[in-house]
């Protein structure tokens, strides 16, 4: 008799049996796979979070030790009124404290050439009536373009190509037309400013019709009256006279720069009203920096506290890397760090800058005063006297404490890193877990067909003696 089903010939549950047998053998297995699949789950993710929120703080720390503006100084103007916008200032970490009156009494400009009126009639008119020519437009021991005329040149059609020409150094043309018997007059305006720097038309060939557009080259040139040469920016600091070939003066105040945008204006006698600059430093800009490195640093430690929490109850669950020691080496690390001295600065430490750890391993600037000044105080004071040795507190070479972080934490996120290590080793135990998976499932498929083999000849072996019981019991 041929059996289709464990069960089917002696009419016994033996497809319940075996599963029963299958899963009592399976399931201690399976969940002991699957809580050291779910806990290497949890340490890679754990693993992957602390090294994100570290690489984060790496980031801030790189900012902060790199930072040439971390004592910088804070340029203050204040003008004649509010209306007034006579100069923009900037300032190096390395400039003094000072206050400066500043009159700007010419502001640096370029060279103005117009022709002489009544020297064309028309804009349309060829400036060259016949032949060709070519006009040079240069500063002397500077830049150079030249543009070629001929007969067919019109006034319009040399502004176009002056203005287009792919070499123009910062020569602009433009037409005035005057509608008066002046005529037309062609205006050139150039970029280069600064005393020496004058425009120079030079008449290449010389063609006598091209002298009314240049200034050399000629016997007929522009009349020097409709030349304006280039000019100096020309200051007052102090009553002390300073000159600048552009508008820019550079360490004309030592380690600052200041740009001047208009001339100073005059009261009622004409005397030129000057405009304060005061350089100070910017206490305000150090003062964020430093409460941001706080809040950085506690948000590691937050990220490890939680991380590495045992559940105070068995309904709260622990962190991911609950009593982890890598977590606890880097919070260790980071604290001591923090709480080391400085010696190439005078305030030592982070605690003469009003920063503590508190009873959590946190960063804070207190407010409770307990003899010593609370941190807020001390945090003043530190700004206020001490404001270039807070520079050297975070970003001195070889003890900065900004520096010493990013090379202690750079340990940990790199490449090579120790948490890119347990990230690699857990990976390979989580493959690990799948290749027991595997072979948990060849024993159980191998172990199903035992069972099934065993239990298929019970189940023949019943059916024959019920069929033969039922033969002997016809019989009798």
């Amino acid at each position: 008799m041929t059996i289709q089903s464990l069960g089917v010939g002696s009419g016994l549950a033996l497809d319940d049996l075996v599963q029963q047998l299958l899963d009592a053998e399976r399931l201690p297995k399976e969940e002991r796979l699957n809580a050291k699949e779910e806990q290497i789950e949890a340490e890679i993710s754990g693993l992957g979070q602390i090294k994100s929120k570290l690489s984060d703080f790496k980031d801030a720390v790189d900012d902060l030790r790199s930072d040439t503006d971390i004592n910088g100084r804070e340029p203050t103007i204040v003008n004649p009124s509010e209306d007034d916008d006579v100069l923009s200032a900037d300032a190096s970490s390395s400039a003094l404290r000072g206050s400066y009156d500043i009159t700007v009494q010419q502001l640096a400009s370029g060279s103005r050439i117009t022709t002489d009126a009544g020297a064309f009639t028309s804009s349309t008119d060829p400036v060259l009536t016949s032949g060709t020519g070519s006009l040079t437009f240069s500063i002397p021991g500077g830049d150079s373009f030249t543009i070629n005329v001929d007969s067919g040149t019109s006034l319009v059609d040399l502004r176009e190509a002056i203005n287009s020409a792919d070499d123009n150094f910062g020569v602009t043309a433009n037409i005035i037309d005057t509608g008066t018997a002046e005529g037309p007059r062609l205006v050139f305006l150039s970029e280069e400013t600064g005393d020496g720097n004058d425009l120079v038309i030079n008449n290449d060939t010389g063609a006598a019709e091209l002298d009314r557009l240049s200034t050399a080259g000629g016997t007929n040139n522009i009349s020097a009256a409709n030349i304006e040469s280039a000019k100096n920016a020309i200051a007052f600091v102090d009553g002390i006279e300073v000159q600048s070939q552009s508008n820019k003066f550079e360490n004309t105040i030592q380690n600052v720069t200041f740009d001047v945008n208009e001339i100073s204006p005059k009261d009622n006698a004409g005397n030129f009203l000057s405009t304060t600059l005061k350089i100070g430093f910017d206490k305000e800009g150090l003062e964020q920096k430093i409460r941001d490195f706080v809040d950085n640093y506690n948000a590691i430690i937050d990220e490890i506290g939680t991380l590495t929490r045992y559940g105070e109850s068995e309904l709260e669950e622990d962190g991911a890397l609950a009593g982890d020691s890598l977590l606890r080496g880097i919070q260790s690390g980071l604290s001591s760090i923090i709480g080391d001295n400085v010696s190439t600065s005078q305030l030592g430490g982070l605690f003469r800058l009003g920063i503590e750890l508190d009873q959590d391993g946190k960063l804070e600037i207190s407010s409770s005063d307990f003899g010593i000044g609370s941190g807020e105080d001390r945090l003043k004071d530190a700004l206020e006297d001490n404001f270039d040795d807070i520079a050297t507190l975070f970003t001195d070479e070889n003890e900065g404490i900004a520096v010493r972080l990013y090379d202690f934490v750079d340990e940990f996120t790199s490449s090579g890193g120790l948490i890119s290590l347990r990230e690699k080793t857990a990976k390979e135990n989580r493959e690990d877990v799948y290749s027991d998976r595997e072979t948990l499932e060849l024993r159980m498929f191998s172990y199903e067909q035992i069972l099934r083999d065993k239990y298929l000849n019970l189940d023949q072996t019943v059916a024959q003696l019920n069929q033969t019981s039922s033969a002997l019991l016809a019989a009798l």
